[in-house]
């Protein structure tokens, strides 16, 4: 890994953040590429994604709607093993999910004068899934749960077909749709899936005109740079979570940490895709030079390892030497990771001090594998640096506050006279004859308004 060395250095914010190790995203080059997709969708749905489905995930499909006898199959052949870990993930993200729910509220304001706010969910989300050099049956859970949780009427998954020649998704992830009572699931990736999602799709086999997917008002989960970009291409015409790039995990540690720990810890985040992200933030540069003998061991016994050198060596991975503890802490806040470990002496000083992060992870025993899959909490996180505005999936993704005013004649009328003189100081006076109407004869009769206003009673 290479090294970023900041000791001795006073950066202002702006060369922080530009020191910050990132990948090129390429995102134009993608826009040029996923337009059309999106355009042919849109115009030939099912069609379409059949055609694109050859093109990209080299089958198509029988059935673009995963049939329900197709998921139960898969539930009933699956792993017991692996069924009891995905129900132990399933029972942990509720509990976790049932403490998000939001909880409504009013502020009264004086006699009746109040302002509530209702926690309302979003009638229909789609749900990606993603495919590609691994299978996320976790992503399914950590897409799932929260939008049940929050109360969302009608939730679709989509998910590109397994490798295996049957137009199907992989069976552990209808196994876990079934688990989790998903009926509706689509063997569709890539920015053919957003497309289906943001615009919907008529025609369940080539030649008819019934509907196969209704459009859904948000889209949310992870996916490679077509994914991302289609998200981004049609956030305005429906709701998004983010749009995320390659994953990442930055560590500060300090000498008292295993640097063997943080070696696997840089790995495993190394191993998702050759742009993962892999930054280590430390004072001591005998410990830097300990975790790279240990990556030098570690790295070709690992099973991708050629994926993970090459992601460890990339421009978007380092190892970034600082001051001391305080300046490690500034400089994993401008870099903003999307899971942060905290392997130091005292963890519980450095916690508070973490201003931006998707997700921090406590301690040697609170590695990122953990919340991947059965911590509780939500993988689906803030990539790039956007964790300094951006937050992780939750329950609250999937609802969305909304205001309701309940005044009544006393309430407003308290308010009336000052309502017009902020109107008419915005030269919008026909919002303020809007609430005078309510109380004088003619409140465009500017030279008799305010004794109008004296015999209605208004202050």
């Amino acid at each position: 890994m290479r090294i970023i060395d900041l000791r001795g250095k006073s950066l202002t914010r702006a060369e922080l953040l530009a020191a910050m190790p990132r990948a090129d995203m390429g995102t134009s080059e993608a826009s040029d590429l996923v337009r059309p997709i999106l355009e042919d969708v849109k115009e030939r749905g099912a069609a379409a994604l059949r055609d694109f489905e050859e093109k990209f995930d080299h089958v198509r499909p029988e059935h673009l709607r995963v049939p329900a006898e197709a998921m139960t199959a898969a539930l009933e052949t699956l792993d017991p093993e692996v069924r009891a870990a995905i129900e132990e993930s399933v029972r942990r993200a509720r509990a976790v999910a049932a403490n998000q729910v939001p909880k409504d509220f009013h502020t009264d304001l004086a006699p009746g004068a109040r302002v509530a706010e209702r926690w309302i969910p979003i009638q229909r989300v789609g749900l990606y899934v993603p495919g590609g050099k691994a299978v996320y049956p976790s992503s399914v859970i950590m897409n799932a749960v929260p939008a049940q949780a929050a109360g969302v009427e009608s939730l679709a998954i989509a998910t590109p077909p397994a490798r295996d020649g049957s137009g199907l998704p992989n069976r552990t992830i209808l196994a876990t749709c079934a688990i989790l009572g998903v009926t509706e699931v689509y063997a569709v990736g890539g920015a053919q899936a957003i497309a289906m999602f943001a615009y919907g799709a008529k025609g369940s086999e080539p030649q008819d005109g019934d509907v196969l997917c209704d459009p859904v008002d948000k889209i949310t989960g992870p996916g490679n740079i077509f994914v991302a970009t289609a998200k981004s291409l049609v956030s305005g015409f429906v709701g998004i979570d983010a749009v995320a790039g390659p994953t990442e995990i930055g560590i500060i540690a300090d000498r008292t940490a295993n640097p063997s720990l943080v070696a696997a810890d840089l790995i495993g985040q190394a191993e998702h895709d050759e742009l993962a992200g892999s930054v280590l933030f430390t004072d001591s540069p005998e410990f830097a030079d300990a975790v790279q003998e240990n990556l030098k061991l570690r790295v070709p016994r690992t099973e991708h390892a050629e994926r993970v050198a090459t992601s460890l060596s990339g421009k978007q991975s380092a190892i970034v030497l600082t001051d001391d503890l305080g300046h490690s802490i500034d400089a994993a806040n401008a870099y903003a990771a999307e899971h942060l470990e905290i392997q130091t002496a005292d963890a519980d000083a450095v916690v508070p001090r973490i201003k931006n992060a998707g997700a921090i992870f406590r301690g040697p025993y609170s590695p990122v594998p953990l919340g991947d899959y059965m911590s509780g909490s939500n993988h689906v996180l803030p990539t790039g640096g956007t964790a300094r505005f951006a937050a992780g999936l939750g329950v609250h993704t999937f609802m969305k506050p909304v205001e309701v005013i309940e005044y009544d004649e006393e309430g407003l009328k308290a308010l009336a006279a000052r309502i017009n003189a902020f109107a008419v100081s915005e030269d919008l006076p026909a919002h303020g004859e809007c609430v005078l109407s309510r109380f004088v004869k003619d409140p465009y009769d500017k030279a008799t308004l305010r004794e109008q206003e004296k015999e209605a009673g208004l202050k």
